[in-house]
């Protein structure tokens, strides 16, 4: 695992993959830029009565499972990802658009089943920019078209868009995308010691792979072309911090030493504190000099509403103190390495 999780770096440089790169969108459907209802695939709702069919619910972020709480809608579920909705469909109604690679990379995983996951069918793509990895996951797929360790160039073919995985039907096909960060090559340790179901996945199951905010980088990146994914995270508008022990592993700066915020420490430091994002993002790692015994919160953003729905469920609490909840504590384990 120590070797994989070195081999990163050492892959983007056999590859000559280029340390930044404009990203592609994954199908022909480019409606993200002028029409958003019509790239984003709708959700089924049920609220207050109503049965709806909203595209808000296909963006990236806390859109979906409204609820009536502190006297406003607030949403509680968190999509990971982009849905985007097919523009070709055969005459049975199957979907037929191609899914291309949203950037070069090299293949890092293909699902053998298209039953072993809500992703249903899913392809990994890692990419290597400026030293870092980046891994994008394309979800749903009808069929794919690549096998690991093979090389692809933006545009490449992948698969074919389709409706694989659980809570999908053939109306609501789409490509589910995403672009994440690796959490840790420790992983299977960690999943063997909190779930009894086994892990289909290897280190490319989902839960060890974090999302940044992809709808709002290729927005961005339309604007600003030079915009990075790295600036992006950092741009991450933070949640919660989270106080770590100091022999954390924190395999995070390894991969991503453009987190570490402020002087590199010598040594092991007495305690670290990770910034995250609403949904978990690390966005900055910084060493401190006291001591702590495990992980606990040390600023929580008031958001209005109960930490845990704003969270994920990792924290717990309301206005200005939270608390991290079992959920919470579990991955900010993986996170960190403190396992």
């Amino acid at each position: 695992m120590f070797r994989l999780a070195l081999s990163f770096s050492l892959l983007g440089l056999l590859t000559g993959i280029l340390p930044a790169q404009q990203l592609q969108l994954p199908t022909a459907n480019h409606a993200l830029f002028d029409a958003p209802s019509e790239f984003f695939q709708f959700v089924d709702r049920d609220f207050d009565g109503a049965k709806t069919t909203p595209w808000e619910g296909g963006q990236f972020g806390f859109v979906r499972d409204p609820r009536h709480i502190g006297g406003r809608i607030a949403y509680a579920r968190f999509h990971e990802g982009l849905d985007i909705k097919p523009r070709q469909r055969d005459a049975k109604s199957n979907p037929q658009d191609e899914v291309g690679a949203i950037a070069d990379g090299v293949v890092a995983y293909v699902a053998a089943s298209s039953g072993l996951s809500n992703y249903g069918r899913y392809i990994v793509v890692q990419h290597n920019w400026g030293g870092s990895p980046f891994f994008s996951l394309y979800a749903h797929l009808a069929s794919a078209q690549v096998s690991a360790g093979q090389k692809v160039k933006a545009g490449t073919t992948l698969g074919i868009l389709g409706y694989t995985g659980s809570g999908i039907d053939q109306r609501r096909a789409h490509l589910h995308v995403e672009l994440n960060l690796f959490l840790s090559s420790r992983f299977e340790t960690w999943h063997n010691s909190n779930f009894p179901t086994p892990n289909h996945h290897g280190l490319y199951n989902g839960l060890n792979l974090i999302g940044l905010d992809l709808q709002s980088l290729y927005l961005a990146q339309q604007k600003k072309p030079g915009l990075t994914a790295a600036s992006a995270v950092r741009a991450t508008e933070s949640s919660y911090r989270v106080a770590i022990p100091g022999d954390a592993e924190m395999e995070i700066l390894k991969n991503y030493p453009w987190l570490l915020d402020g002087p590199r420490p010598s040594g092991k430091p007495a305690s670290w504190e990770v910034t995250f994002s609403r949904w978990g993002l690390p966005l900055a790692v910084k060493a401190s000099s006291s001591p702590v015994a495990a992980p606990f919160v040390t600023w929580v953003k008031d958001a209005g509403i109960p930490h845990f729905t704003h969270t994920r469920g990792c924290v717990t609490g309301s206005g200005s103190t939270g608390k991290l909840t079992t959920e919470g504590l579990r991955f900010v384990k993986l996170a960190t390495g403190w396992f």
